[in-house]
């Protein structure tokens, strides 16, 4: 029998629980900052009641993001040049060490351009965050930085995943997503040590988080049915396998554009020029602007009371305040009126509905690729889920026509779990992360499930046909 190391448990709680708190409060207060830079260049704060930049003024949108990413341009373009160099997550968690300056004024650039409007994700700053920090807490306690040490080195690479994915835990109240990360992504090795290990960090991490930035709704689903449905198993199924043919995409693009961003100077036109196209699209696509969160909602939003008898869905007058129908809805009867209002649905208002969420779609998913090439730092969960639940409710809409049983939301769910599945080739933290954001009913597993694994096949021999 082997003999139990003490030490070694003593390490890993206290890195579970200290370096866990440490995170969380980072993660706090990269999201106060985040709702700062909001304040100040477009003057709102991002929440479950305006959930983007719809009451915005159109020249404060175009000289907010152009400023923003002409601003980071030049910094990124002095980091990037003069400096040491900062790595990739997965670097870090093989090795690469993370520069301590260097990594902060890289994540706190990552939230400034975000909170300035750009289409970009925001989660990678907290992650890098966390990579750096967890690099520092083994460097205090000599772990994996003696030569010969095998173990040590494992248990470094461990620790820097693990804090990794606390990061992410802790910036969206989602502890699941947080370990999933970094045990099916970074470590690719589930086990029963890393993912105890990883929970209870990530749970430390998002609970601390909480207590700074407070504990409000990330996604109001509140327009989705009550109960599953079998029709809604075979939507999952279908749902699931569009969502994987069209996310294995989007992550070829991402990648191809992550490996063209310009290095030199050029750095310094580009991004600005990036700015003033996102800005230039948000006068007719205002949700196209931020992380993804206001064009995520457009779907999880849409809501056709008509049909509702039958689902058993209802919105209550908040929600239907706060969606983003409502702020793109005008005097002039838009589609927005139809969708909250209670018009009835003909087949001419379908056509519209349709064709502002295929737009939101084709928006979101060019302009972030647009950002990226352009030399931002940034990350694509937040845009998968925009993506996922825009594509999910265009779906939704046709199939109540055949299966009125079921809700839009419960569609746009559906898609949003099913298409950052693909993206990121993760299909537990895809479904944990979008069922931890919406707060959706634990019954919802079954078809969002469903649909993970459809879009995680599908994607998987896509991705391997590509190449």
């Amino acid at each position: 029998m082997e003999k139990t190391d003490w030490k070694r448990i003593g390490w890993l709680t206290a890195a579970a629980l200290v370096l866990g708190a440490i995170i969380g409060a980072c993660a706090g207060l990269l999201t106060l900052l985040l709702y700062g830079v909001e304040y100040m260049m477009l003057g709102f704060i991002e929440s479950e009641f305006i959930p983007g930049a719809f009451t915005v003024p159109a020249v404060r949108r175009i000289a907010s993001v152009t400023l923003g990413l002409g601003v980071a341009g030049v910094i990124w373009y002095l980091l990037r040049t003069k400096t040491e160099k900062v790595p990739s997550v997965k670097k870090a968690v093989n090795g690469g060490r993370m520069p301590f300056w260097q990594t902060i004024v890289h994540v706190v650039l990552q939230i400034f351009i975000v909170g300035s409007g750009a289409s970009i994700g925001r989660e990678v700053a907290p992650r890098e965050l966390g990579a750096m920090l967890a690099q520092r807490f083994c460097d205090i306690f000599h772990i994996g930085d003696g030569e010969g040490d095998a173990h040590g080195v494992l248990d470094r690479r461990m620790v820097v995943a693990v804090a990794t994915g606390a990061g992410l835990g802790g910036v969206y109240n989602a502890p699941l997503a947080g370990m999933f990360f970094a045990v099916e992504i970074l470590l690719v090795d589930v086990t029963l040590e890393k993912v105890a290990f990883g929970l209870g960090m990530s749970a430390t991490a998002a609970f601390v988080a909480t207590a700074i930035k407070g504990e409000h709704m990330f996604y109001d689903i509140g327009a989705m049915q009550m109960n599953s449905t079998p029709s809604l198993m075979l939507f999952a199924l279908l749902c699931g396998t569009a969502c994987g043919v069209v996310g294995a995409l989007f992550r070829k693009g991402s990648q191809w554009a992550e490996s063209h961003k310009p290095t030199g100077r050029s750095l310094m036109w580009q991004m600005p020029l990036a700015g003033l196209v996102t800005g230039l699209v948000s006068i007719v696509v205002p949700q196209v602007m931020g992380n993804g969160r206001a064009a995520a909602q457009l779907g999880f939003s849409t809501f056709i009371p008509e049909m509702a008898d039958t689902s058993g869905a209802a919105q209550s007058a908040a929600s239907a305040a706060a969606s983003p129908w409502t702020f793109l809805a005008g005097s002039d009867g838009a589609p927005g009126s139809v969708v909250n209002a209670g018009t009835p649905l003909e087949l001419n208002r379908l056509w519209m509905l349709l064709g502002v969420l295929a737009l939101t779609f084709v928006a979101k998913a060019l302009v972030t690729l647009m950002t990226i090439r352009s030399g931002a730092s940034g990350g694509v969960l937040q845009p998968g889920i925009a993506l996922g639940s825009t594509l999910g409710t265009m779906l939704g809409l046709l199939w109540l026509f055949v299966f009125p049983v079921d809700s839009v939301t419960a569609c746009a769910l559906i898609g949003a779990a099913a298409l950052l599945s693909a993206s990121q080739q993760a299909p537990l933290m895809a479904m944990c992360l979008v069922m931890e954001l919406t707060e959706a009913p634990i019954e919802f597993f079954v078809p969002v499930g469903m649909a993970v694994a459809a879009s995680a096949f599908v994607s998987s021999g896509l991705l391997h046909r590509l190449g």
